[in-house]
């Protein structure tokens, strides 16, 4: 009680003894990045993010405080300079650690201080004071009393200040504890001491301060919520109680629809014939609010639907009733000018646009959340969005940060639930900082039930705990993808939460030049990292339909301080990969998961995506297609076709059989069959891919609206309510709908198991040598009917059925029993078979046809294939990032001619 008193009196004496401000004119000396922007040199104090900083709920009358404040450092925040000049100029609201904020250091604690003068015009009416972000703690005094207090390092906040206001010039200080490190509330990938995937922190004010007037009765935010089915818009205007209130949706400036209520209630206001926001087509209303007192408020929304459903025997997340394949980046939002703040609104925009251009639909905010500004340009641009919550700096769970932790995840998710574009919550990645799950996934259900829940992206890696089963995702982590990711349930959807990491250093645009790493290998050039990222999305193609992914984000859009890992350098100027190729394989990904598409491999199968009959596949039996579940062999291969160019119009399909060379899938009297191409077939084998239910419907080159359908286990070509049998219209869509992925049979060549081979180099100047090991290593030697016997030997291997895949091989030496070539960083060498996982698929290739032989392609390592370069033996892949994969005669150095073994 004592000391309740003797902060009151503190408190008066202060208030008391407060006159007027005094001017104090600090300068801002921008202090130098490691790295700048295009952008950097035009944040000045005259235009630091002038834009207005709230898109979805403006009034016209404001007054920006960004610009040049009084800055210093401070022991704690017991006592704030009221009406004492700061020593120091800082550029709000760029961080302190910022170079842009002229600071360029960090402080536990810290204060502000400017004046401000407010307008006539704004006489009779309230003023608030509104921040848009602060970390951590943030305490403010206007003109030496207390208005307020806030902790939260990522959510808007404001005070009334209209008590405390005086005539004339009025003082503002801010103090800001912001410890960063310590466990007890959420900072993201922030750090003191930033290293690896961690970062350089953002202390103290890091977006738009600013002054508006408001009427005694007020709006304080718009809850927007699309009704698709109801075609309205679901709103509760929060603000004062109990007001009446008018909402007006309007499109091109015309009023299409009004509803009048109270604030704190649901209006359902019409929107007649909505125009649905998609990424193809990201149309905004805008929105009118007005109160009964006179307070008007304008904001925008999207109309669209989220959810998930069973999309061809797959659970989908689903856009306005349709599974769009979610294809983004993880889009970490740091700058090497202004750290968490992006130096210009330009500059914010440029993020999203570049990413847009790329090909990509999706954005992951990943554990950050941005300024409104910033979901105001992913709506308008059409981008989705996984918003994060940012974890706490805790790799394992941190018991003292649960309140702290729950009570921003609320208000996170209350304040961007109105986000258009925002499609998933993600409260954990990797297990940082994880706890109770189960019981977090219910509360964001609880506070938002529109959206999908990703309870924990990358819950097959690292400190994960136990999946609670009650979210709606399974998410992967598989940075070079080499296993399958783990398939969709009956109640969730597989999506791939990071991959790639592919790396490149550009001299000129490192952070510390030098130290640039990569969650893999550094590429040398624009050639070589551009292949291997159409190598790892071809990847992610195959897995859509083979096994149900439905998102992939990639790592990353933009380095971020060492990580190299983005398409553009961290200071945005250098475009690291081809564009036009990057765009051209993301388009490609959107293309397969729509159906429009087959690919990307030479050899496919069809499998049947009707509810009930989804372990069914197309194959052919004594010339006839029909649908089984396969088990065998044979039935692998009837049921693996060569994807073909259309043999009558390049750009549909002609599907060749796998163990009938020259036979192709083609109508003839209303059945699917194969036959051998003579000439007279082409138009009848040839199919045009069009968007199906959750896969591709095959459609008749020469007999539109017709399409390849199952029907009671035989395949025919048949149209929707036609005379025959086949025809009947009850589950058609799904019928012709085939889900097209990788081929049941692997291999597009044949070797003979079980027999002794050798392996003959094709490449012109060389074809006298011949695959062998010594001392362990492959290598590539000349061999003659004069060589010795070890060597002979060491030329010759037994072809066995593949050791991680039968439908492949794997190659035993033939006088080392029980030693198989397998690879290790690459390199080909003997080893003893220790049956684990992993040299199993190191051991396991599949043939191709190759440059006049074979390509013996490795089963994980994407992309490569064996090699000989420099008489050494290598996987290789043509044009990547090693020596050994010099992209100069690539495909003759990987064809082998399979030839009589020299040791039978």
């Amino acid at each position: 009680m004592t000391r309740r008193v003797l902060g009151v009196l503190v408190s008066t004496l202060i208030a008391a003894t407060f006159l007027t401000p005094t001017a104090h004119a600090v300068e801002w000396v921008p202090k130098v990045p490691p790295l700048s922007t295009p952008w950097t040199s035009q944040a000045s104090p005259t235009n630091a993010l002038p834009e207005y900083p709230r898109p979805q709920l403006v009034r016209t009358e404001w007054q920006n405080l960004n610009g040049v404040w009084e800055f210093a450092g401070a022991p704690n925040l017991s006592n704030p300079p009221i009406g004492r000049p700061l020593a120091e100029g800082v550029l709000v609201p760029y961080p302190i650690e910022s170079a842009l904020s002229g600071i360029k250091r960090h402080e536990d604690n810290m204060f502000y201080r400017r004046t401000f003068t407010v307008p006539s015009t704004w006489n009779g009416r309230k003023v608030r004071l509104n921040f848009g972000a602060v970390t951590w703690e943030t305490r403010v005094w206007v003109n030496g009393r207390q208005v307020g207090t806030h902790t939260g390092g990522f959510d808007a906040f404001s005070f009334d200040i209209t008590p405390a206001l005086q005539a004339g010039a009025n003082e503002i200080v801010v103090g800001v504890s912001s410890p960063v490190d310590g466990s007890r509330y959420p900072i993201g990938k922030q750090r003191r001491n930033p290293s690896g995937i961690f970062y350089t922190a953002a202390s103290g004010i890091w977006q738009t301060v600013w002054l508006e007037p408001v009427r005694a009765a007020n709006i304080t935010r718009l809850d927007t919520t699309p009704n698709v089915g109801a075609g309205a818009l679901d709103l509760v205007v929060q603000g004062t109680s109990g007001q009446s209130v008018t909402a007006e949706v309007l499109s091109g400036g015309q009023v299409v629809g009004r509803q009048t209520g109270t604030t704190g209630n649901l209006l359902r206001v019409p929107v007649p014939n909505a125009r649905l926001w998609s990424p193809d087509d990201p149309f905004l209303y805008d929105l009118r609010v007005t109160l009964a007192g006179g307070d008007v408020v304008t904001g925008y929304f999207g109309m669209r639907s989220l959810g998930k459903a069973m999309v061809g025997g797959v659970m989908r997340p689903l856009l306005n009733g349709k599974f769009v394949f979610q294809n983004g980046t993880l889009d970490q939002g740091y700058w090497p000018d202004g750290i968490y703040t992006a130096p210009t609104d330009e500059a914010l925009r440029f993020d999203l646009e570049r990413q847009k251009a790329l090909g990509f639909n999706m954005v992951r905010k990943h554990i950050k959340v941005e300024p409104a500004r910033w979901f105001y340009h992913a709506d308008r641009l059409g981008l989705m969005v996984w918003q994060d919550m940012p974890s706490v700096d805790s790799v394992d769970e941190a018991p003292n940060s649960h309140a702290n932790y729950e009570s921003e995840l609320r208000r996170m998710i209350d304040q961007l639930k109105g986000i258009t574009s925002i499609v998933q919550w993600v409260p954990f990645n990797e297990g940082w900082g994880e706890y109770e799950a189960g019981r977090i996934v219910n509360l964001i259900r609880w506070i938002d039930n529109t959206r999908l829940i990703n309870h924990n992206s990358g819950s097959n890696c690292c400190v994960s705990d136990p999946d609670p089963g009650n979210g709606d995702i399974i998410d992967d982590h598989a940075y070079q993808i080499t296993t399958a990711n783990r398939l969709p349930d009956a109640t969730r959807v597989a999506m791939l939460g990071e991959f790639g990491g592919l790396g490149r250093r550009v001299v000129g645009h490192e952070y510390q030049p030098g130290a640039g790493f990569a969650y893999g290998a550094l590429y040398p050039d624009e050639q070589s990292l551009t292949k291997r990222y159409e190598e790892i999305v071809k990847q992610v193609a195959r897995l859509i339909h083979t096994r149900g992914l439905s998102a992939a984000v990639y790592t990353e859009p933009y380095d971020v301080e060492n990580e190299v890992n983005g398409f553009y350098t961290y200071d945005r100027r250098v475009l690291k990969m081809t564009e036009a190729r990057v765009r051209d394989i993301n388009q490609k990904v959107l293309a397969v998961a729509k159906g429009i598409a087959v690919g990307p491999d030479d050899l496919a199968s069809l499998r049947v995506t009707t509810t009930g009959y989804t372990d069914r596949y197309l194959r052919h039996q004594d010339s006839l297609a029909r649908t089984d579940v396969i088990s065998t062999d044979l039935g692998r291969l009837d049921a693996t076709f060569h994807v073909r160019p259309g043999l009558a119009d390049a750009a549909c399909y002609s599907f060749e059989s796998r163990n009938f060379p020259g036979q192709f899938l083609r109508h003839s009297n209303g059945r699917i069959r194969t036959d051998v191409n003579n000439g007279t077939i082409a138009a009848d084998a040839t199919f045009c891919a069009r968007e199906g239910s959750g896969g591709t419907a095959l459609e008749s080159y020469n007999l539109r609206g017709q399409f390849v359908r199952h029907y009671n286990e035989s395949v025919y070509l048949a149209r929707s309510g036609g005379p025959n049998p086949w025809d009947t219209p009850n589950s058609f869509a799904a019928d012709t709908t085939w889900a097209i992925g990788v081929a049941l049979w692997h291999s597009g060549a044949d070797l003979p198991v079980d027999q002794a081979r050798s392996f003959r180099v094709t490449t012109p100047g060389f074809t006298d040598r011949y695959l062998r090991h010594r001392e362990s290593l492959a290598r590539t030697d000349v061999v003659t009917s004069t060589s010795d016997g070890l060597l002979k030997g060491d030329s010759t291997f037994v072809i066995r059925r593949g050791l991680a895949d039968p439908t492949c091989y794997s190659l035993e030496s033939r006088n080392l029993p029980g030693n198989f070539l397998r690879h290790a960083d690459f390199r080909v060498r003997l080893g003893t078979n220790d049956n684990t996982d992993l040299f199993r698929r190191d051991a396991t290739f599949c043939a191709q046809p190759g440059t006049g032989g074979v390509r013996l392609e490795s089963v994980n390592e994407l992309g490569t294939n064996i090699r000989h370069y420099l008489e050494e033996v290598w996987v290789a892949s043509n044009g990547g990032a090693h020596t050994y994969d010099n992209p100069a005669s690539y495909n003759q150095d990987v064809s082998w001619a399979v030839s009589s073994p020299w040791a039978p």
